[in-house]
């Protein structure tokens, strides 16, 4: 019994061991079929990898120059495959091409490929370029498994295989700061301060006069006071602080974009070279608060050309270094990570790839192709226009970027996608970079390493973010879990908020100001190794050859030439409307002039001759005034080209030669159409060379009208005051033109004023030209020609020769205002750059605080109350009553028409849809905050709710008080 049992139980155990063997030989045979399978792809995929490594050494025999501009580039990019078809389709041709011939969908699909998720991607692409160049050997061990078809034998192989890097490294840039102070002279006003038409007055005549009992009071405010620090490499600073406090002021100094009427002192230095010895606005880059762009220009077309002028810096010479030692050591590359090196590394491309990887990392891709817009245009929202400013300056190649308050107008999500590529950006490839903003949320501001914390001109904190909250603390305040850290450290420095936060309950609170915050400071820990750091120099021979930059303009003259003019065609283009409309207009007035003197009445006698050269004068007014839209063009610009100028994107002459040179062929046409309609329908001299000498002249009047207005609009700045001057000089020139008042009835002293007038020229060239045709010659009885005659009444008397004087002059007025111009444009600084002005009261507040000593104490300050605690002064008023209204709106929807250009390659609708069935209501009593990501359609709604859209479609139901909205009536009862 006990030996059946026995053999059962074996019987069982070999039934298992049957049962485990048959399992085992399933799974081999499955891991079998995988295998081969794998082995068949690896196979595969070996061979499209010695195909590859062929076509690479093919481009490695090839010329230099030629070597940096050719990449493998996946042909078939353009096919929209699924990742499963990707994964199977591992025998993909590459192609050899020139990376300067990628046209625009190719370079934005490669970009997409490249970057789908922004944040992961972004990341991994910066990795993949630090990788390349790394200066650093690195060890990476593959695995190899072959598996054998047997019962009980699996092999396992292990090779090592060694990736070797060309051994290179970014070039760095650090910024110092030592006992930096900025003073600015600010004028002192009665009243409020503020600019009115008073204290305007007052500012130009204390500026003219040399009186001193005439000149305003004046009193210098410290705006930074002594502070010192080092911006580092490859850690990103955070700038907090409260308004004016000085941060714009830091930022600006730091980047060598102070206003000249300032008074510096202290010492800036980029790794050991002072501001003297290298050119800071080249080097590194300021992104402005203010949005300041091109409306006409799309966004892509407005990085594409701050991209051009920037250049590329470094990284040219970097690439060629790789490129070089790579092909030494045998090393293939990455081909994508190949393509888009050389293709950002090429010089005077129209589109870069560059543009398309900055759209896609600030989200601006969706709207690349729309035009910017201003207040009479519609264009991008003001969050994107945000964007847009960052990505103009961080398009370029500057290692150092100090940005003002970059987040104003975007969303907190954004605002975080935003700075994370900025701290990719700092920590992969080393770059300076110093943030400022107003309340960064608080994932955003966990993503920071360094925090400078300033007030009163002054730096409170700098050092490590991780132990801010360590100082405070040791201070006595202490930041609530639920409350942001930047929050904290913008209130308990106010004077009315740091009680809050002050959590030693068994001592008083004291307000503690930020000279006690400083003293503290200077104890803490953190203190001494910046100290340390800023007592040891930074010598000159660590810095890279290419980190600062040492000319001027990072283009050559003729590359600066070619893109301003690209530019200016560009925008003549988008302006056509304009000159096309002038054009038509001159058409029209020349039709209807030539009727007016058409010759079947006109006779040759001295009578008619005046209606002659009546309308010889209406020819030289109307080509001249055609001139006058120069001048809000020119104004409406300069803003731009003031913050490129300081940038150092291009010198003056690069803006105007083109603005000079690409205005003669419309000068050329309408001089053209008007001397054709009207000159031998008129009846004047038949001779085809005076023909073309008047439509010469007519040419250049209209060419020095053009110079004119815009030497006008550059040197005002202002656009009413330049539209009013601009009228001025006209009436002027007319003045003393010879025609109103001929020159010999002019009083003496006047008479210079005939020969100053370009129109005067103009009267003499085109009626001598006219008047001594031999069909003026007819001899009368004064023993004079009919045409001296004629001429000698107008005080025009003179010989033929002058009609080259004439042109002689209008060529010299046409050169000296262009000159003019450029020196205008050079040497003149923004508008609304004048002097700060601050009241009385705040003056005797401020000088009262200086001269006291600094124990004393701020509440023993005249009139410090007041100023600091406006809340509590009592404001008698009265308010006028009026009726709630309620606002209701259902199934609100506005449609524009979709542009050509984005209809051509995106959206083939006609009609493109910006808001969709919006319902709401707006109570009386209720404050109701609209939020959303930028670009939601925040603006456009309040647009449309307030009937300020004056194109588009709106469609759905809008009521005021239960009432249909009339917007007449509507428009007097709100404000927007």
């Amino acid at each position: 019994m006990g030996h059946e049992l026995g053999k059962h139980d074996m019987m069982e155990e070999l039934a298992e061991t049957g049962r485990n063997l048959g399992s085992s030989f399933r799974h081999l045979s499955s891991s079998f079929r995988s295998t081969t399978s794998d082995l068949a792809v690896s196979s595969l995929r070996q061979n499209n990898d010695d195909e590859m490594e062929l076509q690479w050494a093919a481009i490695q025999r090839l010329p230099s120059f030629k070597r940096l501009r050719t990449s493998l580039f996946d042909h078939k990019l353009l096919n929209d495959t699924t990742k499963e078809e990707e994964e199977i389709k591992v025998d993909r041709k590459r192609k050899v091409i020139d990376v300067t011939e990628l046209g625009a969908l190719e370079r934005r699909v490669f970009i997409e490929k490249l970057i789908t998720k922004i944040e992961d991607d972004n990341l991994r692409l910066l990795k993949k370029l630090k990788e390349r160049i790394d200066r650093q050997e690195s060890i990476c061990l593959s695995f190899c498994f072959e598996a054998v078809v047997t019962i009980h034998i699996h092999d396992l192989q292990l090779k090592g295989t060694f990736v070797l890097r060309v051994g290179l490294e970014f070039p760095t840039i650090e910024v110092r700061f030592q006992n930096l102070s900025v003073e600015a002279d600010c004028e002192v006003v009665q009243g409020k301060p503020i600019p009115t038409l008073w204290n305007t007055i007052t500012s130009v005549f204390s500026a003219l006069t040399t009186v001193r009992r005439c000149k305003s009071q004046s009193y210098k405010i410290k705006v930074l006071r002594d502070i010192s620090g080092i911006i580092k490499p490859s850690r990103m600073t955070l700038l907090l602080g409260p308004p004016g406090c000085g941060k714009t002021t830091l930022l600006r100094a730091l980047s060598g974009k102070l206003n000249p009427s300032l008074k510096v002192t202290g010492e800036i230095s980029y790794n050991g070279y002072k501001f003297t010895e290298f050119v800071p606005q080249n080097t590194s880059a300021y992104i402005s608060q203010y949005d300041l762009h091109i409306s006409e220009m799309t966004v892509r077309e407005t990085l594409d050309f701050s991209a051009r002028c920037q250049g590329i810096g470094g990284r040219a010479d970097m690439l060629k270094e790789i490129s070089r030692r790579e092909k030494q050591s045998g090393i293939v590359p990455e081909p994508d990570i190949d393509t888009y090196m050389k293709a950002i590394s090429i010089e005077g491309l129209k589109g870069t790839l560059q543009t398309d990887y900055i759209l896609k990392i600030l989200g601006l891709d969706i709207c690349a192709d729309t035009i910017v817009g201003d207040a009479m245009n519609r264009g991008i929202s003001g969050g994107e226009k945000r964007r847009l400013t960052t990505g103009e300056m961080i398009i370029g190649p500057n290692k150092a970027l100090f940005m003002d308050e970059i987040s104003t107008g975007l969303d907190s999500s954004t605002t975080f996608q935003i700075v994370t590529c900025l701290q990719q950006l700092t920590h992969i490839t080393e770059a300076t970079i110093l943030v400022s903003l107003l309340q960064p949320p608080p994932e955003t501001f966990d993503l920071f390493d360094d925090i400078i914390l300033m007030a009163e001109g002054k730096i409170v904190y700098q050092g490590p973010r991780n132990y801010v909250q360590e100082f405070f603390e040791h201070c006595g305040f202490r930041c609530p879990e639920r409350k942001g850290v930047a929050d904290f450290l913008q209130e308990v420095l106010s004077e009315k908020d740091q009680a809050q936060y002050w959590y030693r309950k068994d001592q008083p609170h004291s307000f503690v100001s930020v000279d006690n915050f400083i003293v503290a400071f200077n104890k803490f820990h953190t203190v001494q190794k910046l100290n340390e750091e800023l007592c040891t120099p930074f010598h000159k021979c660590e810095s890279h050859k290419s980190a600062l930059s040492f000319n001027i303009y990072s283009l050559g003259k003729w590359e600066l030439l070619k893109t301003c003019m690209a530019r200016e065609w560009l925008l003549i283009k988008r302006n056509s409307f304009v000159y096309v409309s002038k054009t038509l207009q001159l058409v029209v007035i020349a039709l209807i002039t030539m009727t007016i003197f058409i010759r079947t009445r006109m006779k040759l006698d001295l009578v008619h001759a005046s209606y002659y050269l009546g309308s010889l004068f209406y020819a030289l007014i109307r080509l001249m005034t055609t001139g006058v839209a120069e001048l809000a063009l020119t104004v409406s610009r300069l803003s731009v080209f003031y913050k490129q100028r300081d940038c150092y994107l291009y010198p003056a002459w690069a803006y105007s030669i083109p603005a000079a040179i690409l205005k003669i062929p419309f000068s050329f046409i309408d001089a053209f159409l008007w001397t054709a309609l009207t000159y031998y329908v008129i009846g004047y001299s038949p001779e085809p060379e005076r023909f073309f000498r008047q439509l010469f002249l007519l040419f250049l009047i209209h060419q020095m009208a053009i110079s004119l207005f815009r030497f006008i609009a550059s040197v005002i700045r202002d656009p009413p005051f330049a539209a009013n001057f601009g009228l001025f000089t006209i009436m002027v020139i007319f003045l003393f033109s010879g025609f109103i008042i001929p020159q010999p009835l002019l009083p003496s002293w006047l008479k210079w004023g005939f020969w100053l007038s370009p129109l005067a020229y103009s009267e003499i060239g085109i009626a001598v030209n006219e008047f001594l045709a031999p069909r003026w010659q007819q001899v009368s009885s004064l023993n004079a020609t009919l045409g001296q005659q004629v001429l000698e009444k107008r005080g025009l008397n003179f010989s033929g020769y002058y009609y080259w004087i004439s042109v002689a002059a209008l060529i010299g007025f046409w050169i000296i205002f262009n000159i003019g111009f450029t020196f205008a444009l050079s040497l003149l600084k923004p508008p609304g750059s004048s002097r700060a002005i601050i009241s009385h009261e705040r003056f005797s507040y401020l000088k009262a605080k200086e001269d006291l000593s600094d124990t004393t104490e701020e509440k023993e300050l005249p009139n410090a109350d007041s100023l600091k605690a406006p809340a509590e002064t009592k404001v008698k008023g009265m308010v006028l009553p009026f009726k709630p209204t309620s606002i209701s709106f259902e199934d609100v929807q506005y449609f524009v028409d979709t542009p050509k250009k984005l209809r051509e390659q995106v959206c083939p609708q006609k009609r493109l849809q910006l808001l969709q069935d919006i319902t709401g209501a707006f109570r009386p009593g209720i404050l109701t905050a609209l939020m959303g990501v930028s670009g939601a359609g925040k603006t456009t709604l309040m647009d449309v709710l307030s009937g300020r859209k004056t194109g588009g479609y709106i469609e759905g139901e809008i009521r005021i008080g239960g009432y249909p909205k009339v917007q007449e009536t509507y428009a007097r009862i709100s404000a927007y």
